[in-house]
Formats: structure tokens, sequence, C-alpha cells
């Protein structure tokens, strides 16, 4: 953000100021921690503290977050209230939900507590109307779009290997049974970014939901398996597979979904964890190389881990796996430092 922007901002969060809150001596605004994208946040020193963000109106879609942020509000999803909004410079005046992220508040004995209301949002997403001006289709395009940023941020220019023939083929045919998995699959609102750093846990004990802008008509399993195979930190396959069945039983008792077995359920919910995970291969590795964000770099292994234990599952994965292991992992020794993922 530069000075220019900087004092703009000052400007236009003093005009709007007085008319909600009030403050005590010179107005301030304090650095956040930021996320993936381009936008910087601030707090502000007010009573009560509000959040001022610079949004980048070329790099970020600021419409889609107020438009998605009013319809999350009506369906009764705790989501950050837009005080004021100004689109041509990407300036936001929102409600501070405080710094309580609940990653790092994680543990053993709060995860299931943390998860079920969690999970209980997840369902409230998906009976969410399908506003076709609001959401947009989560189709084969944008499937392919993301998994493509996997062979050309991570195979080729993080890990510097040219894309061959045999490659390809490999690639493609993962790409193409992970597609036809997820269009397959019952399709709701969709937040698309659902983990531990975009959950909040407020004041009254309830959680409330960040960065949704990017909310879409998408497979039944997504938000799911983005919440229980976290790209930022894991738990034990059994607890996973119990919670995403549990999960299973909720869709089933509510008559949303038709699921023939269980076994068809976990295939759907691994398959759409090894589409995104394939993805986030991608995109920390554009993050650190291309966006000068090296923190990412750290939590590729795991995402790794992720992938390997998901195309071992199941033997028409195998060809895929076999790759991985043999073509990609031995160009990784150097590049990415496994002993910072946990």
């Amino acid at each position: 953000m530069t000075k220019n922007h900087n004092r703009e901002l000052i400007a236009w969060v003093a005009a709007y100021l007085p008319k909600m809150c009030w403050i005590r001596g010179d107005l301030k605004l304090f650095p956040m921690r930021g996320d993936a994208g381009f936008r910087q946040y601030f707090r502000v020193n007010s009573q009560p503290a509000v959040i001022a963000v610079h949004s980048p109106p070329g790099l970020e879609n600021n419409l889609a977050m107020v438009r998605v942020s009013s319809h999350f509000s009506e369906h009764n999803i705790r989501v950050p209230k837009i005080y004021a909004v100004d689109l041509s410079r990407g300036f936001l005046l929102l409600q501070d939900f405080g710094e309580a992220i609940i990653q790092p508040l994680l543990n053993d004995q709060n995860m299931r507590d943390l998860y079920t209301k969690a999970e209980t949002i997840i369902l409230d997403f998906q009976k969410i109307p399908q506003d076709d001006r609001i959401y947009p289709r989560y189709d084969e395009k944008m499937l392919r779009l993301e998994m493509n940023l996997f062979t050309e941020w991570f195979v080729n220019i993080l890990l510097g290997i040219e894309i061959q023939s045999r490659d390809r083929q490999i690639i493609e045919d993962l790409f193409e049974k992970l597609i036809e998995s997820a269009i397959a699959q019952s399709q709701v609102v969709v937040h698309k970014d659902y983990h531990s750093r975009n959950l909040m846990l407020l004041d009254d004990g309830q959680l409330g939901v960040i960065d949704f802008q990017d909310a879409l008509v998408g497979p039944v399993t997504y938000d799911l398996v983005s919440l229980l195979k976290d790209c930022y930190l894991s738990w034990p396959s059994k607890i996973v597979d119990d919670r995403a069945l549990n999960f299973m039983r909720c869709l089933s008792s509510r008559g949303s979904i038709h699921i023939e077995s269980e076994a068809d359920f976990l295939r759907s919910f691994d398959w759409m964890g090894l589409q995104r995970h394939i993805k986030v291969l991608g995109i920390f590795s554009r993050l650190a190389l291309r966006d000068k964000k090296p923190v990412y770099l750290q939590e590729i292994p795991r995402v790794i881990s992720y992938v390997l234990d998901a195309t071992a599952r199941y033997p028409a994965l195998k060809a895929f796996e076999d790759w991985f292991r043999h073509r990609l992992l031995p160009n990784i020794s150097g590049r990415i430092d496994f002993t910072k993922s946990n």
C-alpha cells in the first residue's frame, strides 16, 4: 500500500467513524495479519474497534465480497458487518471480530466442540438458495484451470521439471477423474476456503466466518474436506473419516442427498480433497515465487502428505501416486524443508 493510498484510507475512515463510534486522540490504523490475497487490514483505534481494509479493485473482487456478505448475513451466517465501502478505491470498513482465529486455539480437548460448530455452519451454507447472480458455478472449466496451477507453478516452476508427454498423460488422466467425481456430486453453496484460519471464535462462543468472497455453487463435500483436511494443520485419518461419515449421516437424515454407501461418500470426499490439494500445491508455489511470500513453502509438505495419502487409498489413482513419488519427490529435496510442517 502506497503512502498516498494510506493517507486516502485514513481520510476516508475519518469521514465515516463519527457516525458509529468515537476515537480517543488521533485516528490511527494498526496493520493486521494479512491473508493469501492482496488485501491489507488495519485495526482502527476507535471504540468500538473497527477494521479498515484496502482491497485493490484491480486484484480483488470486492463487489462479490459485498454481495456474498449480504446474502450470508440474510441467512444467519456470522460474517463481519460491512459499515461502509468504496468500490472504486477498494476501501471497506468492517466489524471487528477480534483476533481469535481457531487455528492456534485448537487442541485435542476442544477440537470436537469447535469442529461440530464449524460443520453446522457448512450445513447452513448448504441451505442457502443458489442465486446465480451471486454464486458462480464450480464447473469443469474452473476445476481444470485451478488444477493447471499444479502443473505450471509446482511441477514446472518450483520443481523445475519440464513436462513430457508421459507426464501430461498421467496428469490429465487424474484431472479427468477428479472433475468427473466433483461434477457428479450434489451441488450446494460453498464457502470455498473453509479452514481454521478463516474461522474466528467470537465473544459469545460461536464461530464467525471470514474470507468468503469466492463463495460459489459446488460439490457437497468441498467445504467439509477443506475443513477436515486443512492445509495448515492435520488430524489423524481415523478422526477425519469418522467426522466425514458423521456429516454424511446428517445430510442423509435431512434428505439432502442420496448416498449409496459410506465408501462412496468417502471416495467423493477424498477425491474432492485431492482436487483441492493439487490446486493448493500450485497456489502455494505461486504465492512463494511470484508474490514473494515464501512462508507458504513450509505448508507444502503437509499438502503433499494429503495427496499421497489419498492416492494410496484408491487403485484407480495408483498411476498418479507412483508418478508423484518417483518423478516429483526426488526433485523436492533442497527446495522445500519437510521439517517445518507438522
